[in-house]
């Protein structure tokens, strides 16, 4: 269930807020339609509702407000835009990566794919997928974790009609599970057809909060469409029929051979043109469209629009007031005078009026917008029959595992090429420079192995690594795929964690790639004598591995926190650049400096002795960490950290 109340987003200058004060519930079980012409706020109310836009007002879920929920996606499935994924991915990739981050078995991938339709298209791209297969990705994104309720936004938009009947009895299968759907449409006979309860918006505001069935009643108003080639005779025809019988009826000539007539039956306007000789190409009747913003001034009076603290319970008459009429049952656009089956006219403008449709899609509508008694139940236990469709629900969770960020990254970083191109390219490069450094000679054997000339601030393998760790979090925020929206990914320790453990891993094994392709090129180029093994090699290795694993993580706390991958790139790059200078200048002043070594000032200060010599390796470190780089390199990573630990707790508190 569903509690929103009093949904207000910030105001925009001068300009009223894109939402006011709305409140209203959505119930398990039902499918809940939020309907509003474009612009009237439906897209800023989910926003204001999942807590990406800043606002007042509350929602609860269940009881619980989405930042109090431990795991919201398992609780909330959200479709907001397009699938926010990686146009490289995988449609399989996407849902198994998906799978890791939120803890529920790989195998749920295959399941979600067979419910969907979309076993033939488990290996295609997503940057390849038409608009009715992005919109199935995305209602199968929002299932996987098996949420109890759904959020759409304008699941429909785009889609033909027979993936609009497969979309729509998923979500009322999934409604008859127990679920609680709530989605957004511009429709009304769309609302109308699809939805339990309809909760309208116009400018913001609440104007209608009401059952489906008092929704198309009072919103809707039948009509027959008629086609002939003598549309304008027709036309004046059926207007001076209604003079002169003194009846409320409306014909409007929609151009071409079109005319809408309001008030009358197909009967009535096939019998008028037989009577004159009129030719007849269709006759059939329709649902019209009243507009969304139609009877908001005044509520109709067997329609009551609830209060905040009531909102989404029906009306009920009192316990004094005479039972309903066939006038008072036909909604207030019926005169006592019209006979049974007319309308009285209502003004409608061309631009209200729905788009042609079939008779079967009209009588889809009539059915869905007018359900006779048990007709509901009777829809809800067929929608129950065809629920196979639906992935089975997952009856146990597992328990949260530090293993399952990890998981995820594993997925994230290997789904897809870009880094595998990178580490490609940063080898080629450097066995190239290598190449040419030993040919112009003047090099050590050091930074000849590490294809590191004197005026580069970085040697490539460094760059390759920064952009790797950039890419780990300048991804999340190009192709959110681990929340809702665009600029949301969450800002956890252990999502921090696993990207530093596997931009590490990737920049040691590049690193140690980039050394071997070296030298073993020099040696096929140039002979033996030009890779021989430094005495020194050990410390050597510590630093070359220190710098490229530092470059990598410094790209992605810089990502982290500049939410880019080119910001990131850029900090990496700024290290050498601004940090090295300053750090050297500031500790190039003079000092006090003592003659005895690191290890013998521990081995004497501490009581007990360092176990298998480890004030040697302290010491060892310590000296890489007082080079002008490695001193850099750690009051950046520092600076970093700690500035990314601001922003998640900055986050949090708001």
């Amino acid at each position: 269930m569903i509690q929103a109340t009093g949904l207000t987003s910030s105001p925009r200058k001068e300009l009223p807020p894109a939402v006011d004060d709305v409140s209203f519930e959505a119930h398990a079980g039902r499918v809940t339609a939020l309907l509003g012409a474009p612009g009237a706020g439906k897209t800023t109310a989910l926003r204001l509702m999942l807590e990406l836009q800043r606002g007042r007002g509350i929602t609860y879920f269940r009881g619980r407000p989405l930042h109090r929920i431990p795991h919201p996606s398992r609780e909330v499935g959200v479709l907001l835009g397009d699938v926010p994924g990686h146009p490289a991915r995988t449609v399989r990739g996407h849902l198994r990566m998906l799978c890791a981050a939120t803890g529920v078995p790989a195998r749920r991938a295959d399941e979600i794919l067979e419910a969907a339709g979309l076993v033939s298209l488990r290996d295609e791209r997503l940057g390849t997928l038409s608009r009715g297969m992005d919109r199935r990705l995305g209602l199968a994104c929002a299932l996987l974790p098996d949420p109890h309720t759904l959020v759409l936004d304008e699941p429909a938009r785009g889609l033909s009609a027979a993936e609009n009947r497969w979309l729509y009895s998923t979500l009322r299968a999934y409604a008859a599970r127990g679920g609680t759907v709530l989605c957004t449409t511009a429709d009304p006979k769309e609302a109308a057809r699809i939805a339990d309860h309809v909760v309208t918006l116009e400018r913001g505001r609440l104007v209608a909060d009401q059952a489906a069935a008092d929704f198309s009643r009072t919103r809707l108003r039948p009509r027959v469409a008629v086609r002939s080639p003598h549309a304008a005779r027709l036309c004046a025809l059926l207007a001076q029929e209604a003079r002169a019988t003194r009846r409320s009826v409306e014909a409007v000539h929609e151009g071409g051979n079109r005319l809408c007539v309001y008030g009358s039956t197909c009967a009535d306007v096939g019998e008028i043109a037989f009577r004159h000789g009129i030719v007849v190409h269709q006759l059939a009747d329709e649902v019209g469209d009243m507009g969304p913003g139609a009877g908001a001034g005044e509520p109709a009076a067997d329609e009551k629009v609830p209060p905040a603290g009531a909102a989404g319970e029906p009306a009920r008459p009192g316990p004094g007031a005479p039972p309903p009429t066939d006038d008072t049952a036909r909604g207030p656009d019926h005169h006592p005078g019209a006979p049974a089956g007319e309308d009285s006219p209502a003004s409608v403008s061309p631009s209200q009026k729905a788009p042609d449709g079939s008779k079967a899609q009209d009588a889809s509508v009539a059915e869905g917008a007018h359900p006779a008694p048990g007709a509901r139940s009777r829809r809800a236990a067929r929608t129950r029959d065809t629920g196979a469709g639906l992935p089975p629900p997952i009856s146990v969770r597992p328990a949260p595992r530090p293993l399952r960020p990890l998981r995820y990254e594993i997925r994230r970083a290997t789904g897809v090429g870009t880094g595998f191109l990178v580490g490609a390219a940063v080898l080629v490069v450097s066995a190239l420079t290598a190449v040419l450094l030993a040919r112009v000679g003047h090099t050590p054997q050091p930074r000849l192995l590490a294809a590191w000339p004197r005026k580069l601030p970085l040697p490539p393998a460094a760059l390759g690594a920064g952009l790797l760790g950039a890419l780990a979090f300048g991804d999340e925020f190009r192709h959110p795929a681990l929340a809702a929206d665009r600029g949301t990914v969450p800002r956890r320790l252990g999502l921090l964690t696993a990207k530093l453990l596997v931009a590490s891993a990737s920049a040691a094994v590049l690193a140690v790639l980039t050394v071997g392709c070296d030298a073993e090129l020099l040696h096929l180029v140039y002979g033996r004598e030009v890779v021989e093994v430094p005495a020194d090699w050990l410390p050597l290795s510590a630093g070359w591995l220190g710098l490229v694993i530092g470059c990598a993580c410094a790209g992605v706390l810089a990502a982290g926190v500049f939410r880019s991958t080119t910001a990131g790139l850029a900090v990496v790059v700024a290290v050498p650049l601004l940090v090295v200078p300053l750090v050297h200048k500031v500790t190039e002043g003079p000092a006090v400096r003592t003659p005895i070594p690191l290890a013998s000032r521990l081995r004497d200060g501490v009581p007990l002795r360092w176990p298998f010599g480890g004030e040697r390796h302290l010491d060892a470190v310590l000296r890489l960490i007082a080079q002008p780089v490695g001193g850099a390199l750690t009051l950046s990573l520092a600076a970093l950290l700690c500035a990314y630990v601001f922003t998640g707790l900055r986050s949090r508190v708001r």
